[in-house]
């Protein structure tokens, strides 16, 4: 080593760095509100729903993630939501029932189960610390990993907070 050379101690730590924004799966996320095809915002009317579902363009939905649900206090019967869902089918990206909310946690959760968390044995993990990530997305993240992750943190490198640290006995008889 050469006296007065900067050393970076975070890149030679080991330390492997998880984003969870990068999760995120990508597209316009639209709330198909059952309650526009309701006679008064109340009531289905057989006849009426199937006309504004013949009428509706459903090209606008076009590699989109769609929930679908309603918004009013009404009764709607299971085969309306199945006919709209099969309408969108040909061009949404995702169809889901229920909110936008719940429309993203599902699609966090199929990005997090087309990972392999086993190739995160025994490494040192920091989950970033981003601003736009939800609580609910750190949790994913973190039950995901405790069973591989040697330990685990969260922030940046230079200034972590630890979670999670496997003890030493079950590190020693893994290696």
């Amino acid at each position: 080593m050469i006296e007065g050379e900067i050393i970076n101690r975070v890149a030679n730590s080991g330390l492997i760095t998880l984003n969870p924004e990068e999760l995120r799966v990508k597209g316009l996320r639209i709330f198909f509100d059952m309650k526009e095809c309701l006679f008064h915002g109340l009531i289905l009317k057989e006849n009426d729903f199937r006309q504004y579902v013949k009428d509706h363009d459903w090209t606008q939905y076009q590699d989109q993630h769609v929930a679908i649900g309603c918004t009013a206090d009404a009764i709607v019967p299971a085969w309306a939501y199945m006919l709209v869902s099969l309408n969108l089918q040909p061009f949404a990206k995702t169809i889901f029932y229920g909110s936008l909310e719940e429309l993203d946690k599902c699609l966090f959760r199929e990005a997090l189960n087309k990972i392999d968390f086993s190739v995160w044995e025994g490494k040192k993990i920091i989950v970033k610390g981003c601003g736009g990530v939800e609580v609910w997305e750190y949790v994913e993240m973190a039950a995901r990993l405790r069973p591989y992750a040697h330990s685990v943190m969260y922030g940046e490198a230079c200034s972590s907070v630890p979670l999670f640290k496997k003890p030493s006995a079950v590190v020693a008889r893994q290696e």
